[in-house]
């Protein structure tokens, strides 16, 4: 894939709300989609980026806390430890940042950029990153997470971001066939 189509999606693109598909064979171009992933997230000062962020609509996931980075594929969480809620922002909507209850410790199911399955086992910092991912992965936001009061106070920076889409919208040229023209 052209890394120049890979860009971050913002809030209210739809494909942050679908749910991602299962990768039946991990090949060469998810193993290179996850390389520009980690470059992607890296260059935005991300700790974590799912593939529908950046538009594909594959079970992808890289995150890195300052601890290695993990490139992981059909991503599952099969155990949850504990709770304990977190201020957490997104690259995907930008200028938020909402308090979100997850599990301190999960256990999680997932296989590697080589198609190997792999047991990990998160907490903390690492098991909220792998949450959020995981929650892009079935369409969900952290503003999902949001109070009644949340709700309020981020109505105007939601209405911003559809407004700021719709106006990005307006502005790209199309051919006729509705393509865009680069």
């Amino acid at each position: 894939m052209d890394e120049t189509a890979l860009k971050i999606r913002v809030f209210p693109e739809t494909v942050l709300r679908k749910k991602s598909r299962r990768i039946e064979q991990v090949t060469e171009a998810h193993r290179d989609t996850l390389s520009k992933m980690a470059r992607i997230m890296y260059d935005a000062s991300g700790i974590g980026l799912a593939a529908p962020q950046i538009g594909i609509n594959e079970s992808m996931v890289v995150i890195d806390i300052g601890q290695g980075l993990y490139k992981l594929i059909n991503v599952k969480i099969i155990k949850k430890q504990g709770s304990w809620s977190m201020e957490e922002g997104c690259l995907s909507v930008p200028g938020i940042s909402i308090k979100v209850k997850r599990a301190k410790k999960i256990l999680v199911k997932a296989q590697n950029e080589s198609g190997e399955d792999v047991d990990l086992e998160a907490e903390g910092l690492l098991a909220c990153v792998f949450q959020h991912e995981v929650d892009h992965l079935n369409g969900k936001l952290i503003i999902d997470y949001a109070s009644l009061l949340e709700k309020l106070k981020i109505k105007k920076a939601i209405e911003e971001l559809k407004k700021k889409a719709k106006d990005t919208k307006l502005s790209q040229p199309e051919t006729k066939s509705g393509k865009l023209q680069l």
